[in-house]
């Protein structure tokens, strides 16, 4: 039976309840994690609070080591890894190798290397300027990458001598257990590093309320991000929220239409559709429109969806039932409202496991529903546009601003357009991610950046000290 990890010990629950994980391609039971109570956050956050002066204090090259050490086990374990990410959240094991995992790995590197050589002393002036690790962390992390974003708020914590409180998604919690274990054994002092598995309304809110956390970093919903940082309020505690999306796949006239589709085709298809960043609306000119749409009907008619370990599989499932209900209800949302589906749709493509069909629809006008709302599922909306000005105007309006890409036929023209659209990252004709760049969103897609030197700064206060 699963436990807690609380001061460097598994460690029971005081709650007796327990969680269900279920494979969402077969629907079946394959684990069950404790429903952690408030009095587990306590614990555990006691326990990080005891171990913060230590750790705070540890030479930044040591610190550097053990995250060091931590990356390479990861690295070493990535198939054992990838193979349980496969099974208890849906991912392709493809997919679920190189990006669930050894992204992860990259990234938990890249903060081995900032925890020693991130500057942490300046000059200005009479005034020394110090950065100091801001203490307590509770991380509350998602479904969707279930070790990349938990890695991507642990590693730069630990690396700035904070000490974590971890709270991962009850839907998919494995990889979080298999994090701590490479943690206890390489040898993480006690209290560093903890983790307590439950429900948001349960276990993260006690984490956002508690007195002893001086910031919490939550990757989720728009709404959950919204709570989070009322409870947070009551005790001015720093927020780092990484929500929602709606991004915009700009192809400019002059464009290769072709490439851009198929690439923007598989972005918004890229984990079953369940990406905050994915570029699900993608907005051509009138004259191109509907060779577009010809062209992402049959790019999407090439992604099979099936089970995840066999080697065809583009598309897993979705991670939950109640994933898939909310995903067939956009679908049938859209067809309401007027939009031509031309792809895919509500049938289930296998009697077993959450499957959605990849799924495109035409005729999408700006304020539908589903140009709207993060779907969080396989599904593209192809929007029609005129001018270049109403191409910039459709993809900023949102209240989103996470991610999105412009196509053009130079870069010069395409980096022109993307400084005009309000949104953290823009792929530039298809520049792939870079897990050390800077992440996250304006508006209500979040606030503060994730990845990269910023990603660490995050865990930081300022002193000045005056001579």
């Amino acid at each position: 039976m699963r436990q807690l990890y609380i001061g460097g010990s598994w460690t029971a629950s005081a709650s007796d309840e327990f969680i269900d994980v279920v494979n969402p391609a077969t629907e079946e039971i394959i684990d069950r994690v404790p429903a952690g109570s408030p009095d587990d956050v306590e614990s555990a956050a006691g326990a990080a609070r005891r171990a913060f002066p230590a750790w705070s204090e540890t030479a930044a090259s040591e610190r550097g080591k053990l995250l060091g050490d931590a990356a390479e086990l990861l690295k070493q374990r990535s198939e054992e890894i990838a193979k349980t990410i496969a099974t208890d959240m849906g991912a392709p094991l493809g997919f679920a190798r190189k990006v669930q995992t050894l992204m992860p790995a990259t990234v938990l590197s890249s903060y081995a290397q900032l925890a020693e050589s991130h500057p942490r002393e300046s000059r200005v002036g009479n005034s020394m300027v110090v950065k100091e690790p801001i203490g307590v962390v509770a991380a509350i992390t998602p479904w969707n990458y279930p070790l990349h974003q938990i890695v991507c708020k642990v590693a730069p914590a630990l690396a700035a001598g904070c000490t974590v409180v971890l709270k991962p998604s009850e839907v998919a919690p494995l990889a979080a257990y298999a994090l701590a274990e490479i943690f206890a054994e390489v040898g993480l002092p006690p209290g560093v590093f903890n983790l307590v598995s439950g429900r948001g309304p349960v276990v993260g809110e006690a984490m956002a309320a508690h007195p002893e956390v001086d910031m919490v970093s939550f990757t989720g919903s728009t709404a959950a991000g919204r709570r989070v940082a009322a409870l947070a309020a009551e005790s001015v505690k720093r927020v780092a929220l990484e929500l929602g999306g709606k991004s915009a796949n700009v192809i400019l006239p002059d464009a290769d239409l072709a490439l851009a589709v198929k690439v923007g085709v598989a972005n918004c298809f890229v984990n079953a559709g369940q990406t905050c960043s994915a570029w699900t609306r993608m907005i051509v000119q009138r004259d191109q429109y509907d060779e577009a749409v010809r062209l992402a009907v049959e790019a999407a008619r090439g992604y099979t969806v099936g089970d995840p370990f066999d080697e065809s599989t583009r598309i897993g499932p979705l991670v939950s039932a109640t994933q898939r209900d909310r995903v067939v209800r956009y679908i049938n949302r859209g067809q309401e409202e007027g939009a031509r589906l031309v792809a895919g749709g509500t049938e289930r493509p296998h009697e077993r496991g959450y499957y959605v069909e990849p799924t495109v629809f035409a005729a999408v006008e700006p304020g539908m529903t589903i140009e709207r709302e993060e779907i969080f599922g396989p599904v593209l909306s192809l929007i029609p546009y005129t001018s270049e000005d109403q191409a910039v105007a459709i993809a900023n309006d949102t209240k989103y601003g996470l991610a999105g890409a412009v196509w053009a036929a130079t870069e010069d023209r395409a980096i022109g357009v993307a400084r005009r659209l309000r949104t953290g990252q823009v792929a530039i004709n298809g520049g792939r991610f870079n897990p050390l760049a800077p992440f996250g969103g304006y508006k209500q897609s979040g606030v503060g950046r994730e990845l990269g030197e910023q990603g660490l700064e995050e865990y930081l206060e300022t002193k000045a000290m005056q001579l």
